[in-house]
């Protein structure tokens, strides 16, 4: 049979420097041995390659801006991540975006010192605990998780109460970074808590239908004592964490990019293979619009996500009065509700080419089916997104 092209139809990929190159080839050699034919049982069983993190370390790509990656790369990371298996790109985001990127811009040197170095070898595992149970995009000005402020002979320390949930990488990380609102002043404060600190409470969560290899807890904090010296010195208010949640929301969208490569990967293999009425699967027309509407749902998104990557890197600059200078939250708002949405539709057809044999997860496509529901979810519903885009273009807030 013919080579087929590539899912990268219009060749995004050449833009990438030699080295960039390089090393995603290696990065893809790593995922089809010791990922992809392993990953749907992972999932079945709800458990976490532990295992792998020493691989993954190897591959030097935590924090790819140390190492003068451009953001292309590091989105395509996330995406090829994403198209070989969505959990472990979940919990590939959570520790170096999240985590790790955030020890980077807002810890102090001495936590940097402290922490970063098994941080970013892996040898140590970190969460990001923002999420609460009756609050999730409103977090900002509904978080009840409390930090009062103790100053004693001891020294000062924080005393923390409330409960966490849905935190990726909660239920075995050594560290996460979490969010509280001081007790006395009413602002958000950050903290480098310790897990197995007295007081801490971390429950998995069980019975999801997607991500199941991701481990999220519900965390529950009793009169926990946490040191000065982890409070996260560079975050004064809640404000401070845009660019956090900017990021991770870049990396979701880049994630939406990934799994619709991964339906048209496993759509058209199962197309081109599969025999009905004598002839493949492929040769009917109805099958190849909905082949063709897949890659184009895919390729537009990924486009998107390109020229979001160029804005990071410099864009414009100078343009519009600077706005076209870096990715903007409303900008990134877009990208994410749209690249999602044209990812629950790409994934719809995937499951539908492959009739009965799309909801198994022998085929996979089952898989990513379920998974691209968490995508469409998380780091701001398609809901917020859609709507912080739609205010940055009226002027109009129709957020409460």
């Amino acid at each position: 049979m013919q080579a087929l092209p590539p899912a990268d139809f219009f060749g995004y990929e050449s833009l990438l420097t030699d080295q960039e190159a390089a090393k995603l080839a290696q990065l893809r050699t790593f995922l089809a041995e010791e990922v992809a034919p392993y990953s749907t049982q992972w999932w079945n069983d709800a458990e976490f390659p532990a295992h792998i993190l020493p691989k993954i370390a190897a591959l030097n790509l935590a924090a790819p801006d140390r190492l003068q990656f451009s953001h292309l790369f590091t989105g395509l990371v996330i995406a090829e991540m994403t198209r070989a298996d969505t959990s472990l790109a979940t919990f590939f985001l959570v520790h170096h975006d999240l985590f790790v990127q955030a020890l980077i811009d807002f810890g102090s040197e001495e936590q940097k010192a402290r922490l970063l170095p098994d941080a970013i070898a892996l040898r140590t595992t970190g969460a990001f605990a923002l999420t609460e149970p009756d609050h999730g995009s409103d977090v900002s000005g509904g978080m009840e998780t409390t930090a009062r402020k103790v100053e004693d002979d001891a020294g000062t320390h924080w005393v923390l109460n409330g409960t966490k949930r849905w935190i990726g990488n909660g239920t075995f990380c050594n560290h996460m970074l979490l969010w509280a609102k001081d007790a006395d002043t009413g602002e958000v404060r950050g903290f480098i808590l310790d897990g197995s600190l007295p007081g801490v409470e971390r429950t998995k969560i069980e019975h999801k239908i997607a991500l199941r290899t991701v481990q999220n807890a519900h965390i529950t904090l009793d009169n926990v004592r946490v040191e000065e010296r982890d409070r996260f010195s560079g975050v004064g208010s809640f404000s401070d964490t845009n660019k956090m949640l900017r990021g991770s929301r870049i990396s979701v969208a880049w994630q939406a990019v990934g799994q619709q490569l991964a339906a048209f990967d496993v759509a058209r293999a199962y197309a081109v293979e599969r025999q009905q009425f004598g002839k493949p699967l492929a040769s009917f027309q109805l099958i190849q619009g909905q082949l063709v509407k897949m890659l184009g749902n895919a390729t537009a998104s990924l486009a998107m996500m390109v020229r979001i990557a160029a804005l990071q890197d410099g864009g414009d600059a100078g343009a519009a009065g600077g706005f076209l200078s870096d990715a903007t939250m409303a900008q990134v708002a877009l990208a994410k509700a749209h690249t999602t949405a044209a990812m629950r539709e790409t994934v719809a057809m995937g499951r539908s080419i492959l009739g009965g044999n799309g909801i198994v997860t022998d085929y996979r496509m089952a898989k990513i089916f379920a998974d691209a529901e968490a995508i469409y979810t998380y780091e701001g519903s398609h809901e917020i997104n859609t709507l912080i885009a739609g205010r940055a273009i009226t002027g109009v807030s129709a957020i409460v």
